[in-house]
C-alpha cells in the first residue's frame, strides 16, 4: 500500500485519487502507527521551505518516517517542495532541512530567463533523464510533467540527479538516492504521464 504523508502540507488529495484511478491501495498517514500499514511513501509539498519544514517537524512524523526510509528501507517519493525539504538547506529560509541527500535549494536567477513570465517556472516541460530508472518506463519524456517553482534543487554530488529540465539553464528535476526518489515536477498535475509514474513508483522492487 501506498502511504502519503498527511501532515498538513500537500496535494494529498490529488494523489489519492491517481491511486484509486489506478486501482492501486492508498491511505493517509497522520500518526507514527499509520507507517505500519504500508510498503512505499510519499512525502508532498505545497509553499514554502521554511512553511513545509516547520509543519513537517511539528507533525511528530519526521523520527519514525527517517526509521522508514533508513532502517525499513522502505522506498519515499518527494513531491516539489517535498523535494526540497530532503535538501541540507535552502535559500527560501533558515530552517534545516531533512539532510537525506546532500545540496542546497537555490532560486532560479531571472537573469538567466529571456521570456516573461519569468517566475514562476509554471506549466509543461519535457525530462532528459541521467539514467535508466525504471521510474520512467513508458512515460513521454518530450511531453514531460507539469512544473510550478521558482527554487531548484542544487545537488552535491552528480550521482543524485535523476533527470534535468531547462528554463534558463539546466536544473535538476528529479534526484535519487537508493530508496529515496523526488521530484520538482508535480505527477499529480500531469496527467497520463503522471498516473505512469505514479505507478511505476508503486512496481518498484
Amino acid at each position: 500500500m501506498i502511504g502519503v504523508l498527511n501532515y498538513g502540507s500537500g496535494n494529498t488529495g490529488a494523489i489519492t485519487r491517481a491511486y484509486k484511478k489506478l486501482n492501486i491501495p492508498c491511505c493517509l498517514i497522520s500518526k507514527p502507527e499509520d507507517f505500519n500499514n504500508v510498503t512505499k511513501l510519499i512525502l508532498p509539498g505545497v509553499g514554502s521551505f521554511d512553511q513545509v519544514m516547520s509543519k513537517l517537524n511539528t507533525s511528530g512524523l519526521v523520527k519514525v518516517l527517517n526509521e522508514q526510509v533508513f532502517s525499513k528501507k522502505k522506498y519515499v517519493l518527494g513531491i516539489c517542495v517535498g523535494m526540497q525539504v530532503m535538501a541540507n538547506s535552502s535559500d527560501e529560509g533558515k530552517i534545516d532541512g531533512l539532510s537525506w541527500i546532500e545540496g542546497k535549494v537555490k532560486k532560479i536567477d531571472k537573469n538567466d530567463l529571456h521570456h516573461r513570465p519569468y517566475l514562476p517556472h509554471m506549466g509543461w516541460n519535457s525530462v532528459a533523464p541521467s539514467n535508466s530508472h525504471p521510474i520512467f518506463k513508458g512515460i513521454d519524456l518530450d511531453f514531460g510533467f507539469y512544473f510550478v517553482h521558482s527554487y531548484y534543487f542544487e545537488t552535491k554530488h552528480n550521482e543524485n540527479i535523476l533527470s534535468t529540465s531547462k528554463y534558463g539553464i539546466p536544473f535538476t528535476s528529479s534526484i535519487v538516492h537508493k530508496n529515496i526518489l523526488a521530484t520538482q515536477f508535480h505527477p499529480e498535475k500531469s496527467h497520463s504521464n503522471g498516473l505512469k509514474f505514479f505507478e511505476n513508483f508503486y512496481n518498484l522492487k
